[in-house]
């Protein structure tokens, strides 16, 4: 009988540890996400920006709207971080945020903020397969699928058909540049990676890419018909988790417009 309640006794201690221990790291991951959402909102707040028409070429106001506004301090952020390179805007959703790239771990920012801390939401950032430059065919940008709605998770407006018809494009930023992208297609995808599995740089390896961004094989898609990619266009893929099963969920735009800043 001693030896069956040492025996229980034993087990509650071990499951109360395991309890323990499980509410202690659900505490700290909350606390590094909140952390890390306090950190990207205070940065955020210090960049205003605005759905844009593009610059006023009028003649009388030709000399004062010559340049695109560019609201990004790159030079403060470049000084904080090297692996800045720009920042990305998606109107009316919550994606305000830095973009970086590491050169020494190619996803560094799955897991670390702009700061280079260990965080569960990490940052949207791009691996070295992309120039940073803006000029590839294809750039893919990562970002997480976080349940506060943080990082990328707001691509999942562009499910709805409504939201993505009124939904028509994200900017980038980068030092001395507005870049527009006309978005053209929304939809669920499978887990290869994009950039490994096609060598852009073949005319018709891209070409059929372009026809499968119009045309994708997904029930969950949304296509903007009027758009046309030809073998001019520069895509940027921006990629998250699905909500449900394996897969990524891709928002893309094609490059419209490139605009230089002040």
């Amino acid at each position: 009988m001693k030896k069956n309640n040492k025996l229980f006794i034993s087990i509650i201690v071990v499951f109360a540890l395991v309890f323990l221990g499980a509410c202690g790291y659900l505490v700290y991951k909350n606390f590094i996400i909140k952390s890390a959402e306090n950190a990207y909102n205070t940065l955020a707040s210090s960049v205003v920006l605005q759905e844009t028409t593009g610059p006023d070429l009028s003649s009388e106001n030709k000399a004062e709207k010559e340049y695109a506004e560019n609201p990004v301090d790159f030079e403060s952020l470049i000084s904080d971080n090297e692996d800045i390179y720009s920042w990305i805007y998606v109107p009316e959703t919550n994606i305000d945020y830095p973009v970086l790239q590491s050169h020494v771990d190619d996803n560094f920012y799955l897991d670390h903020d702009i700061n280079g801390n260990y965080s569960f939401p990490g940052a949207i950032y791009s691996q070295v397969c992309n120039s940073t430059d803006w000029n590839d065919r294809v750039t893919v940008l990562y970002g997480h699928n976080m349940l506060n709605g943080s990082m990328f998770a707001n691509l999942h407006y562009f499910e709805d058909r409504d939201y993505f018809d009124e939904h028509r494009h994200f900017y980038i930023f980068a030092p001395n540049r507005k870049l527009t992208y006309d978005i053209v297609a929304a939809f669920v995808y499978d887990d290869r990676h994009i950039m490994n599995s096609f060598d852009f740089k073949d005319d018709k390896v891209f070409k059929e890419y372009l026809d499968s961004v119009k045309n994708p094989r997904s029930i969950y898609s949304n296509v903007k018909e009027d758009i046309e990619l030809n073998l001019n266009s520069k895509l940027v893929v921006l990629s998250t988790c699905v909500n449900y099963g394996e897969g990524r969920y891709l928002v893309i735009g094609v490059q419209t417009n490139d605009e230089p800043t002040e």
